[in-house]
């Protein structure tokens, strides 16, 4: 699951080495939300306990500068999340409120930009959905 993330790491002129592996392997496995950075900084030293949080964070922001990680600025810090789509760098989601799983929502907003925005520059865009997935609200129905 992480092969296309060393191929990236590679493509970038990065070392793959047995943290950054680690991470991805870590991230890999969660990649159905968004964990929040400290957690990750958390379970990495605990593996690694001599690695430092600033090695931690850079591997973060180097990741998500290629396109490894998704990130998101909560009010509680920042969240990162594995790439689910390294097709599609950029897509968009819908976050479940209750158990945090994130699904993929294929959206075309180009349209939208045309009608309502002609002329202007789009420099970046962040859409995300919230609310309670199917699965959740089976269970919710269900109590």
């Amino acid at each position: 699951m992480i092969d296309q993330a060393l191929q990236l790491l590679k493509s970038h002129n990065y070392k793959v080495t047995k943290q950054r592996k680690a991470l991805l392997e870590y991230l890999s496995q969660h990649s159905d939300s968004f964990l929040s950075v400290t957690s990750v900084d958390a379970y990495m030293r605990t593996l690694f306990p001599g690695m430092s949080h600033d090695t931690i964070y850079r591997n973060i922001r180097e990741f998500e500068e290629i396109g490894i990680l998704e990130k998101k600025n909560r009010q509680g810090g920042a969240s990162v999340k594995y790439q689910c789509d390294f097709d599609n760098f950029h897509h968009h989601h819908f976050i479940c409120q209750k158990c945090g799983r994130v699904y993929e929502v294929k959206l075309d907003l180009s349209q939208i930009i045309n009608d309502q925005l002609s002329g202007f520059e789009i420099t970046d865009h962040r859409f995300e959905l919230y609310g309670i997935c199917a699965q959740c609200k089976q269970q919710s129905a269900s109590k």
